[in-house]
């Protein structure tokens, strides 16, 4: 099963595509980030972001999506445009007839360490040895997205 994992944000998107195979051993696809330009207003990030996202999921065929849910922020502003571009990643993901799973941070980190307060630098490592990296994936939103997409393997399997 090929599955994409989405870190929201409008300034970065991080995604990350695994595959899955039958034993539940993960391998990574793709990964990278979606950027927008800071001086762009909320509407052209969206459409880049969306757009992007819908030739990501059409080259990469996966079959599945999962999207990391809000954590409250202080930030008001911030959050809204997370959400807004959480929004389109998952439209973009409908479209494509693909399945939306969402997941938050808490969860995440729950599934890839056991420990749900883990270390940002703890679930980068964790990502790296469940997928059999050398490095870790770069940037952290890149990271981030294959964390959400391996929590929902690990998840689509206990279900199974």
């Amino acid at each position: 099963m090929r599955i994409i994992g989405i870190d929201p944000g409008t300034g970065i998107l991080g995604f990350g595509i695994i595959e899955v195979d039958k034993n539940g051993k993960a391998t990574l696809v793709d990964g990278g980030v979606i950027r927008t330009p800071v001086k762009e207003g909320d509407a052209e990030r969206l459409q880049t972001i969306f757009e992007e996202l819908t030739d990501i999921i059409a080259t990469s065929s996966p079959v599945e999506m999962a999207v990391e849910k809000l954590f409250f922020a202080q930030n008001v502003t911030t959050a809204m445009t997370v959400a807004q571009a959480r929004g389109v990643a998952i439209v973009a993901g409908k479209q494509a007839g693909l399945v939306i799973a969402e997941y938050t941070p808490l969860q995440i980190k729950q599934a890839l360490t056991g420990y749900g307060r883990a270390e940002k630098k703890q679930m980068q490592e964790m990502v790296r040895v469940i997928l059999g990296l050398k490095d870790v994936p770069q940037p952290d939103d890149c990271a981030d997205a294959l964390a959400c997409a391996i929590c929902h393997s690990m998840t689509y399997q206990h279900q199974t």
